[in-house]
């Protein structure tokens, strides 16, 4: 099992042990928002936010759900963008002691669905342009209320001018009324709503937040977590990754559905002193002007961004030395990504280093970090403080020895509750080993050396990572299956210049199709009315059979050798 090696302290400094919040995510973003009410809290397209102001926007929304009908232990579907109000959406909800459920804004209506239904939420909150997507449910009846925001309401004169001349012109007004309210309709009816009861109920093991997942099967999962496990998160990645310190400023690019984009690239920094920039969308080309512009100390990303960065001509003539910290997760790092940008990095000044990190959405994000200065080709890093790690025998709860390849197994305040609604899928990842600690079996495969650094070398799961965003191939194949023409699917990720991995289809024909140019196009568009885009497959290859293992069930892993050369997901 991994201990803290001493020399690790030189590099680190981090902290044997933490002490934690025993509040809500609310109380924490509270308390320093208290500390601090001069400083910024939010950087969106020119206007700023200082944090008094966003405690007041956040207690304001929170009065406005409540006299709307939420309450606590309510879930609600967040669909929205890395734009103001998901921030005060987050903590106003939190205060309500309500549970947000944030999904991916691109999500389809069929994905709505499945999302709401699984966390039982009869809430949701989006924004105008998305609205349509929401309003082809409306016959199902899946949603009471729907709050609906627009990011014009936050932009600047004459930004908002320029916005509602070109892309407003193209967003329909939603049919405002008693299940459909608008942003401000919340605030108006926060003026007339009585002062919220105290949220004493909340304690930090109550659950506080819904993350989707996949799981090992592909079959999404939601991961309920706890106000303990998101403020640990906060504490945790200021300690090994800072420390944060009042005025500090993150790139808020990764987005807010995402564990990593929501703990790290939001919270943490919000309790800590710092204030975000927010990047609803993100290009190289709109990034590295904000980068020149804020000198941003920190920032948080997958494989992708920094390789995008590294290539653009304006962030190669940027200074970098504001950066203090540069952190990259969501999928393995190549060693070519990280030298690439590391060498722009010292060409501009930049002191410090891209460090990778690992972690899980069944721990909010992260749980392991390259140590500053230090570094281990294709290495993980070691683990939070507060956190543990073992590799164990797949299968099993017996331990490896030093550098023996098992499942990673990881324990601390992070970990989850559990699935929501699905204790026969909590029980087997969640496991009480003979020592007595219960463990969160990842189902990623790799080992630990004897300096206590772990190596990630492929993932147990059937998942492909396609810019960072967890794809699941069995969701894929389901849509794909559903067409007249297609009798058998496999999916399969195949490696990608700039997005690491993207989905690859083969499919094998009913009779009476042929395999053409226009079939393979008329699957992709298929896809793209049930899927995210990046879920949807690129290519999609025709075979007469597709090959089978012993027991019957399609063999991925010979699809994906032909392919890679590898045998690559387990």
């Amino acid at each position: 099992m991994y201990e803290q090696k001493p020399w690790l302290a030189h590099y680190g400094k981090v902290p044997a042990t933490l002490s934690y919040p025993e509040g809500s995510i609310f109380s924490m973003f509270e308390a320093d928002s208290l500390r601090n009410p001069g400083l910024p809290a939010l950087k969106f397209m020119g206007v700023t936010t200082d944090k008094k102001a966003l405690l007041q926007k956040v207690v304001e929304i929170s009065r406005g759900l409540a006299a709307e009908g939420i309450k606590a232990g309510d879930k609600v579907i967040v669909c929205l963008p890395n734009i103001p109000q998901a921030v005060v959406a987050f903590y106003a909800l939190s205060r309500l002691g309500a549970i947000p459920a944030p999904i991916h804004p691109l999500s389809t209506p069929v994905e709505i669905e499945a999302f709401a239904r699984l966390a039982d939420s009869p809430w949701a909150i989006t924004m105008d342009g998305f609205y349509p997507r929401f309003a082809e449910l409306e016959a199902k009846n899946i949603f009471r209320k729907t709050f609906v925001c627009s990011i014009a309401s936050e932009l600047s004169f004459p930004t908002s001018l320029g916005f509602a001349l070109g892309p407003g012109r193209k967003i329909a007004k939603p049919p405002y009324g008693p299940a459909v309210i608008p942003w401000t309709g919340l605030e108006m009816a926060s003026r007339n709503a009585p002062e919220l009861a105290s949220v004493d109920p909340l304690k930090a093991r109550d659950g506080a937040l819904i993350l989707y997942s996949g799981g090992s099967t592909g079959e999404s999962k939601a991961i309920l977590l706890s106000n303990l496990n998101c403020n640990a998160l906060a504490t945790q990645t200021s300690a090994a990754g800072g420390p944060i310190e009042p005025g500090d400023s993150i790139l808020s690019i990764l987005p807010m559905f995402h564990g990593f984009g929501l703990a790290v690239g939001i919270h943490t920094i919000l309790v800590h002193g710092g204030h975000c920039i927010l990047v609803p969308r993100f290009s190289a080309k709109t990034l590295s002007p904000l980068v020149k512009k804020h000198r941003p100390g920190f920032i948080a990303g997958v494989p992708t961004l920094f390789d995008a960065l590294a290539a653009d001509p304006v962030f190669n003539k940027t200074p970098l030395d504001c950066f203090k910290g540069i952190f990259c997760g969501g999928d393995s790092l190549p060693p070519e990504i990280k030298y690439r940008f590391e060498d722009v990095l010292r060409k501009n000044g930049g002191k410090t280093t891209l460090r990778e990190g690992y972690g899980m959405t069944e721990s909010v994000t992260a749980n392991m970090l390259m140590p500053e200065h230090e570094y281990k080709e294709r290495s993980i890093g070691v683990p939070y403080p507060d956190m543990v790690a073992k590799v164990v025998r797949p299968g099993t709860m017996e331990e490896c020895e030093v550098g023996e390849v098992g499942e990673i197994c990881i324990a601390g305040p992070t970990v989850m509750i559990g699935y929501l609604g699905n204790p026969a899928a909590t029980a087997d990842v969640l496991r009480r080993h003979p020592d007595g600690t219960t463990w969160l079996h990842s189902g990623d495969i790799g080992y630990m050396d004897s300096d206590g650094f772990f190596f990630f070398k492929q993932r147990a799961k059937r998942i492909i990572k396609t810019s960072g965003v967890a794809v699941y191939p069995s969701q894929v194949e389901d849509v794909l299956n559903k067409h007249p023409a297609v009798r058998l699917s496999c999916v399969i990720g195949v490696p990608h210049k700039t997005q690491v991995e993207v989905p690859k289809g083969f499919v094998t024909l009913n009779e009476g199709y042929e395999a053409t140019v226009e079939l393979e196009k008329e699957l992709i568009e298929h896809c793209k009315k049930q899927l995210i885009p990046y879920s949807c497959p690129r290519n999609i290859e025709f075979l007469p059979e597709l090959p089978m293992t012993k027991v019957g069930k399609v063999a991925f892993r010979v699809l994906q050798e032909r392919e890679t050369g590898t045998a690559g997901q387990a």
